[in-house]
């Protein structure tokens, strides 16, 4: 009998896999950081004999080369990736025997990357379970420009063509088990729910339920922002990444802290946003740990700027460095646990900033006080309505864009508190007066303010 165990990775939205029988297994689409894996395998008591790779990954650094490296297992990569070092070339209908009765069956699935590869796990020769990357997704597909501009609209139907044939060369009961689609800015559109078969997709999925133009139509029309870190993914996995370290970082005290601070690298505050606000070391920046870290940091920092993590315990910095090490920020420069006075110079004064909810904005406003207003969400959830009057640039653009933020108290919104934060303490890095509004976006009209909705606008 057959198993496949899910490794997931949430802070990027993705999804591993162990599948194997009794004795052997196979890895499909590693994280970074493969200790956890070869732990699970460990727990299974099975030998990871194949690693496999669905493609060249463009929004985490892959753990394949060196789990494959570790286990002696081999490495299995698309034929059509262009890769710098040896891995075992799979093409189409390739298969490659896992543990008795198991075998992995290779089927083109291009449209993600024009490389892109499914693997169909077969029983004694039946269907099972089909990992397919980033290709059918849980109610929608990967997102088909993350390659190149030029090729988007070819990939797009591509990927089409190959939702349409796995739904009709597998049964209806075989899992569909894909990498992308948990949150993940891979993912096309919006996809839910945890678990699904080939017979739920054909009745759900939009890409088996449309015609080849509508959905590439619609598809193309509903392409969110990418992150700016996806561009060094691809190069690092083709290349072929490094063996992860996260051994601790070196530790800093409060004079590190403020010379690091002068020289223009980025101090991290891993601290939630509530106690950040209240007191925090002038000029750091929050990324709590506890939201999306990797993704948000690595898509706001310039590409290879020295990064130093600071947060109340170790094993909040050493969850930093993990979850910062899948996309490709190996070593933080240095880090310190504590609270903000053990990180600021004696004698200089913390900084802190207000937070406040919807109401507390109309309030404002009411009292004449003309408040500026910054909406940090992106633009696929500005399109559905907005506040009257307010300003749009995306958390990821804030500190690019400062000087487009007009003078006055800035009072800072995204959809549920967390990217308000981030925003705001930019800004109050940059001597902003800013106001973190924490609260959901359906409170905005609940408290009175005006909203614009596309139809009226």
């Amino acid at each position: 009998m057959f198993f496949a165990d899910i490794l997931e990775t949430e802070g990027l939205g993705n999804r591993s896999y162990l599948a194997g029988g009794a004795q052997r297994a196979v890895v499909v689409d590693p994280p970074r950081d493969i200790d956890r894996v070869i732990a699970s395998a460990a727990r299974r008591g099975v030998r990871i004999v194949a690693v496999a790779e669905t493609h060249v990954h463009n929004d985490y650094v892959s753990g394949g080369l060196e789990l494959a490296r570790l286990t002696g297992a081999r490495y299995l990569v698309p034929a059509g990736a262009s890769v710098a070092y040896a891995r075992v070339a799979m093409s189409d209908g390739d298969t490659e025997g896992i543990d008795e009765g198991l075998v992995l069956r290779a089927v083109a699935t291009p449209g993600h990357t024009p490389h892109h590869t499914s693997y169909v796990l077969e029983e004694d020769g039946r269907a099972v379970a089909v990992f397919t990357g980033g290709s059918l997704l849980i109610g929608s597909v990967g997102r088909p420009d993350l390659v190149e501009p030029r090729l988007t609209e070819q990939l797009a139907r591509a990927q089409h063509t190959s939702a349409h044939r796995l739904a009709s060369e597998l049964a209806d009961d075989v899992a569909v088990m894909p990498t992308h689609g948990f949150g993940s800015f891979c993912s096309a559109g919006q996809s839910g729910g945890d678990h699904s078969t080939i017979g739920t997709e054909k009745a759900t999925n939009p890409a088996l339920l449309s015609d080849a133009e509508t959905f590439v139509e619609e598809l193309l029309a509903g392409l969110d922002d990418v992150p700016a870190y996806y561009a060094h993914m691809g190069p690092a996995n083709a290349a072929g990444p490094s063996p992860v370290d996260l051994t601790a970082p070196e530790r800093a005290d409060a004079g590190q802290i403020a010379r690091r601070l002068a020289a223009g690298e980025w101090v991290v505050d891993l601290r939630n946003r509530v106690a950040f606000s209240q007191g925090h070391v002038a000029g750091s920046f929050n990324f709590e740990v506890e939201g999306q870290l990797a993704t948000y940091l690595a898509w706001m920092m310039p590409w290879g700027k020295p990064v130093t993590l600071l947060a109340e315990h170790a094993e909040d910095i050493a969850r930093a460095q993990r979850e910062l090490a899948r996309v490709g920020i190996d070593r933080p420069a240095a880090a310190a646990v504590g609270s903000p006075s053990d990180w600021a110079c004696q004698g200089a004064p913390l900084a802190a900033f207000p937070r406040g909810t919807f109401a507390d904005l109309a309030a404002a406003g009411k009292r004449d006080e003309k408040p500026v207003v910054l909406d940090v969400r992106r633009d696929g959830e500005r399109v559905n309505g907005w506040i009257e009057g307010s300003v749009h640039i995306p958390v990821h653009q804030v500190h690019q864009r400062l000087h487009e933020v007009p003078a006055g108290t800035v009072w800072v919104h995204c959809a549920g508190g967390m990217r308000a934060a981030i925003a705001a303490s930019v800004l109050d890095a940059a001597g902003r007066d800013a106001v973190a509004v924490d609260d959901g976006f359906a409170a905005a009209a609940d408290a009175g303010l005006t909203l614009v909705t596309p139809a009226q606008n």
